[in-house]
């Protein structure tokens, strides 16, 4: 699958960071690009419509980053879906507990769209191989 035909859910509760992904995956060619808040919104999303990929930050009210990831796991019609992180620090226990809840990749902000597109392509090469 081409990465323009992919369809992503950003999920942030604060609308600028949101933008900004939303901005860099567009000029990544992306363009089907959903929204939402925080966790229980994107579940709630997730659950009523198909999507290909999550890029979710990790602090969130309502439901974080991880409970958004351990939920989607949980979930049979759900677990296929790899799921980008994406927080502010880098802090060692967080990167462990991201890779083992299930999370298909990591990345700090601020980022670029490089390091974004980076991420992506390596995630959807990983699950081309085990498809």
């Amino acid at each position: 699958m081409n990465q323009s035909d992919l369809k992503f859910l950003v999920v942030d509760d604060f609308s600028t960071m949101r933008r900004i992904v939303r901005g860099l995956l567009k000029e990544m060619g992306c363009n089907n690009c959903e929204e939402a808040e925080d966790g229980q919104v994107a579940l709630g999303m997730l659950k009523s419509a198909k999507f290909d990929f999550v890029v979710s930050d990790i602090n969130m009210p309502n439901m974080n980053g991880f409970d958004l990831l351990k939920a989607i796991k949980a979930d049979d019609s759900l677990k296929h879906l790899p799921v980008l992180m994406v927080t502010a620090e880098a802090r060692k226990e967080d990167i462990v507990l991201a890779a083992q809840s299930g999370a298909a990749g990591y990345i700090v902000k601020p980022f670029t769209k490089a390091t974004l597109e980076e991420k992506v392509q390596k995630i959807m090469q990983k699950m081309a191989a085990t498809a």
